[in-house]
Formats: C-alpha cells, sequence, structure tokens
C-alpha cells in the first residue's frame, strides 16, 4: 500500500497542521468528498473548492484514516473506538470528536 499524500497546511512529518498543532494531533483522513488526506476539515476546506461530504454509515471498514507516528491505516470503525493507535501507541486528541459529524455518518 502507498504512502498517502497528506494534503493542506501540515507543519510537521506527523500530520499535525497548523490548524491542529497539539502533541495528540497525530491523525488525517482521507475525505470521502475527494478521496485526499487531510489533518483536519480546515485544512480541506482551504484547499479544495467543494464541500465536505460525510463517510456513509455503511462504510465504516474504510481504512480512512491515518496515525501520523507510525503511518498505519486503521479503519472509521476502530477509530471511532481508539484512544490511541493500536500499533504504535500514539495517542488521540479526544476533542476531534466535536468534528466527527463533518467526518462520519452518525
Amino acid at each position: 500500500m502507498d504512502e498517502p499524500q497528506v494534503r493542506g497546511a501540515t507543519v510537521d512529518e506527523q500530520t499535525r497542521c497548523r490548524h491542529y498543532a497539539g502533541p495528540r494531533d497525530v491523525v488525517a483522513i482521507r475525505f470521502f468528498c475527494c478521496d485526499r488526506w487531510y489533518p483536519c476539515l480546515w485544512c480541506h476546506q482551504e484547499a479544495e473548492t467543494h464541500r465536505i461530504s460525510p463517510w456513509p454509515r455503511g462504510r465504516r471498514e474504510e481504512l480512512a484514516l491515518l496515525c501520523g507516528v507510525c503511518r498505519t491505516r486503521f479503519s472509521i470503525a476502530e477509530y471511532l473506538t481508539a484512544e490511541s493507535c493500536e500499533r504504535c501507541t500514539a495517542g488521540f486528541n479526544p476533542g476531534c470528536a466535536s468534528h466527527h459529524e463533518f467526518y462520519f455518518e452518525l
């Protein structure tokens, strides 16, 4: 599987961006609407001309998330229940849950 190109205002190799650059902001998402990887919805909005379309509820097994620390891809279903990466144990920002409605049909 090829390494995804994470677009947007990334500020480091662990996919942090200028909008979210805390120690636990290490997840990038493959957006359903354009099949492109971004660190956050704001990076997507700055780079794209289309609106964000969330991943359909029936596609929770898609490998649509990337741990910026170890580069492991994981499914939406795995991400929605994880507090950290299963492979490298890097913690994920729990505040991201407040944006789930933009990324995933709830």
